[in-house]
């Protein structure tokens, strides 16, 4: 039986090794979420800053959920192994930032006490957006949300990730210690002001004074993330081994592009990110926008498409020629709706992204983008669409888009076959769903209502609506994938 990865000795001439020393680090970042995406991203940025700029910023992860990776990083200490695709073959990663793991279901006073450390001086965060617990009709806390509700009611033994940061701010506070920097990483426009907001908000219900206090000395910085990373199957642990010679529980594969934009605003010292590419700026705002509306859109339709259209991975959507063509239309529509990105020809980067979406050696599912639809549909299609049709335009690759996540939220295949919405908002789509003709006029008129998703510059433009509900008729009648 193969040996478990937990060394950087041994390891198979083939694999890629930290360019640090792992001894000198010293825990000075917290990052919760330890998901694919942060050990394709956030990770692997910070250990070539590590090889590149030198310092001793170890990271500590924890999961405020599952236990698995969590288990299997401190199984191998740390250590774990990144997949670099592309049609030319796959290169293996073994990263060493990692220092240790923690899962908050199990010791929730350990994640606390790491909080509390001054010695912990940033906590970057990938937890998706659903678990942030914000209302998008009123921007801050969604009160129903049930990890809000609970740590609002016990507000010192909490199980989310705001209750965590609040409590973690207030015993810093409390001890006279200087604040740690929450950096948010998730796909969220000003991802940092809405950490920020809610934050303040929730900081707002308990303790009046402590708002105060993280208002005046916590800076919230926003980020772009990109980087795509579909989820590890059997071939990724399997590839991981003949590469590196070790079991590796925690591999992950993604592909050469990444890209990280960063507001360069922290409390208390950083890793030289710049070092490792990463580009370091008073406002990340165009980047996020850019890559919201140009990448996670056109992302969001090819899934919705692809998936309605029997397709499995993106990749075989772009094999399609009038989807991969679709595809390039509607970030030609998005790009349209921006302004200048500095840096950044638009034209170069829908190139960029369309090759990107076609690589052969990334298998990213289109169920998996699919997920947690009522999350992404406003910052990716539904506030460029708006804009759009401001600007006098017809918006009819967000009509298509919108149209094919209203038939994928039927949840009924096209031969018939249940599946799950994986949906935050699953049991609402349902209800207003249950009793009512299958048909694209009756779905759009349902769906439209869902509270607090749909703006009214949209449901109130008829045309716009309508066309929406005619292409969503043709998604329910037709058998085939139509071509728009």
């Amino acid at each position: 039986m193969t040996e478990r990865l937990t060394r950087l000795t041994g390891l198979a001439h083939t694999a890629k090794l930290p360019a640090f020393n792992r001894d000198v680090l010293k825990p000075g970042i917290l990052h919760l979420g330890p998901g694919a995406f942060f050990r394709a991203h956030f990770a692997p940025y910070t250990d070539a800053a590590l090889a590149l700029g030198g310092g001793d910023w170890g990271i500590e992860v924890a999961s405020l959920r599952t236990a698995d990776v969590a288990d299997h990083l401190n199984e191998q200490n740390g250590l774990y192994t990144m997949l670099v695709r592309d049609t030319e073959g796959t290169v293996a990663h073994v990263m060493g930032p990692i220092l240790k793991a923690h899962v908050a279901t199990r010791n929730p006073d350990e994640l606390l006490a790491r909080l509390e450390d001054p010695a912990i001086r940033i906590v970057s965060l990938t937890v998706t957006e659903k678990a942030y617990g914000f209302d998008a009709a009123t921007g801050g806390l969604d009160l129903k949300h049930a990890d809000i509700a609970a740590d609002l009611a016990n507000r010192h033994t909490p199980r989310g990730v705001i209750g965590y940061l609040v409590e973690g701010l207030a015993r810093r506070r409390a001890k006279g210690a200087a604040p740690f920097t929450p950096l948010s990483c998730d796909n969220l426009p000003s991802n940092g002001a809405v950490l920020k907001r809610l934050v303040l908000d929730f900081a707002g219900r308990v303790d009046p004074e402590l708002k105060a206090w993280i208002e005046s000395n916590v800076p919230f910085p926003s980020t772009m993330v990109d980087r795509i990373t579909p989820a590890s199957t059997e071939a990724t642990y399997r590839d991981a081994e003949t590469l590196i010679g070790r079991v590796d529980l925690v591999a992950i594969e993604t592909e050469p592009f990444t890209q990280w934009v960063i507001e360069d605003r922290f409390a208390n010292g950083r890793p030289q990110w710049e070092k490792a590419g990463a580009l370091m700026v008073e406002d990340v705002s165009a980047y996020e926008k850019m890559k919201l509306r140009m990448l996670n859109g056109a992302h969001s339709l090819l899934a919705y498409l692809g998936y309605i259209g029997g397709y499995e991975f993106i990749r075989d959507v772009m094999d399609d020629t009038g989807l991969a063509a679709l595809a390039r239309r509607h970030m030609n529509a998005a790009g349209a709706t921006l302004d200048p990105v500095p840096g950044i020809d638009l034209e170069a980067y829908a190139d960029e992204l369309t090759a990107r979406f076609a690589n052969k050696a990334i298998a990213h599912r289109t169920y998996q983008i699919a997920m947690d639809g009522t999350q992404k549909l406003p910052q990716r299609l539904l506030e460029p669409a708006v804009e759009a049709l401001a600007d006098g335009s017809k918006a009819e690759t967000y009509a298509i888009a919108v149209a094919a996540w209203m038939r994928y939220a039927l949840g009924i295949d096209r031969n018939g076959k249940a599946y799950e919405l994986r949906d935050p908002r699953a049991a609402e789509i349902a209800a207003l769903l249950s009793d009512i003709p299958r048909n694209g006029g009756a779905v759009a008129a349902a769906l439209f209502t869902l509270p607090g998703l749909f703006p009214a510059a949209l449901t109130e433009n008829l045309a716009w609506t309508e066309d929406v509900a005619n292409k969503l008729d043709i998604l329910i009648q037709d058998n085939k994938l139509p071509l728009f």
